[in-house]
């Protein structure tokens, strides 16, 4: 049997015991499992290990090569790309064939393709929620000096973020990572994601026997609307006095209410030095994310996050542990006896369905119950109405 080249991240399985001799295609192995999936344009199959199930596709070793680099650069700054488990070379076979290598990664969990967000020919009222993922993840991965190359809907997966939608970048064979981007290499990624989700809607449309002119055609021109706004809102340099200095305060909030992480913050002196120009290099949207790991060691996506930081707040304030050592002991206070206890639940009575998403949906109905009765309401009480409600979540 032909042993290849394999390159796995630490924490993984050695995927030692596939057959690696012969394409994906063709394995019939006991680890092998279905799972959901989008389109791919190369071999994926999909194995299963005590670590978890990971995605393997094949493709030429020059393009796998380049998706594995690709992936580890993003994973270092953002969560909303695939992470990368390993990378395999059969030597004995031609690098440009297209078994000759493949990337593992891990399955992204709760996870789905854009056909399940699909209402006739186009995403109806699920399409401001898809503009704001598919904008806010190119501006992130622009951002961290990306240039994508092939951006459309069949290359991301989507999972629910509270009352959002997440996107999460799948593929890079095409991409390319540098220090910064130029304005032009933007501009032309756009145009590829403009091009790319017109056909893509253009198809939707024909398989729904809709005419072309009733597709959803603009859909990416308005993503791209959506990317200036929040690229200009990021990138912004400010003026200000000297005496004003609760405005830089004021544009750090600001950026980490949009989830973003601020890396560094310049001040430069004009008009003399009685004024001074801002300029702020933007991290990661990971800012709620990272805060609420670092406190309670709870994984979420980045809206998920804020609405349970809010959730922890609420209950340190009720129990009037806001302050020093008290906020420490009030936040386990709130994992040991109000957070595991709830999810617990949520994942008995909604088996399958990620259980940190119901937590947000749960806390969504009890503010609800809450608003409509004028005062809090008992979390029992609360979980017993979102049970016979049917687990409601988010108004789209």
């Amino acid at each position: 049997m032909a042993v290849p080249s394999l390159h796995i991240q630490p924490g993984n399985p050695d995927f030692l015991d596939l057959p690696w001799d012969r394409p994906v295609g063709e394995w019939d192995h006991e680890r092998l499992v279905d799972m959901p999936a989008g389109i791919h344009r190369h071999p994926v199959v999909f194995v299963a290990y005590a670590e978890g199930v990971y995605a393997i596709k094949e493709m030429p070793s020059r393009l796998a090569a380049n998706e594995y680099r690709v992936l580890r650069a993003l994973r270092k700054v953002t969560n909303r790309v695939v992470e990368p488990a390993g990378f395999v070379e059969r030597g004995w076979l031609d690098p440009q064939s297209e078994s000759a290598a493949a990337v593992v990664t891990r399955y992204v969990r709760h996870a789905f393709p854009y056909r399940n967000l699909l209402a006739g020919p186009g995403f109806g009222p699920r399409r401001n929620q898809m503009l704001d993922a598919v904008a806010g993840l190119l501006v992130e991965i622009h951002l961290a000096g990306c240039y994508w190359g092939d951006c459309s809907l069949s290359n991301l997966l989507y999972r629910y973020d509270a009352g959002a939608i997440e996107a999460i970048m799948v593929d890079a064979e095409t991409s390319e990572i540098h220090d910064s981007l130029s304005d032009g290499q933007r501009v032309a990624d756009l145009e590829i994601m403009k091009e790319n989700l017109a056909g893509e809607m253009s198809d939707i449309a024909a398989m729904g026997g809709v005419a072309v002119d009733d597709a959803d055609l603009a859909l990416g021109e308005d993503v791209e609307g959506r990317y200036r706004a929040l690229w200009a809102e990021l990138t912004q340099e400010l003026v200000i006095g000297r005496d004003e200095r609760y405005r830089i305060r004021e544009r750090i909030g600001r950026l980490n209410e949009l989830g973003f992480s601020v890396d560094d913050i310049d001040l430069d002196p004009v008009e003399g030095g009685e004024l001074v120009k801002m300029r702020t290099r933007v991290g990661g949207r990971t800012f709620n994310s990272d805060r609420l790991r670092e406190m309670t060691g709870i994984e979420a996506s980045e809206n998920q996050a804020r609405v349970i930081l809010g959730d922890l707040s609420y209950y340190l304030a009720k129990h009037d542990q806001t302050s020093g050592t008290a906020k420490s002991v009030g936040t386990f206070r709130w994992l040991s006896d109000w957070f595991e206890p709830m999810r617990d639940r949520i994942e008995e009575e909604w088996p399958g369905d990620d259980p940190i998403q119901g937590y947000c949906d749960f806390l969504h109905h009890r503010m609800e119950l809450a608003s409509k009765r004028g005062a809090d309401v008992p979390n029992e009480e609360a979980f017993e109405s979102w049970v016979a409600k049917g687990f409601p979540g988010f108004p789209i």
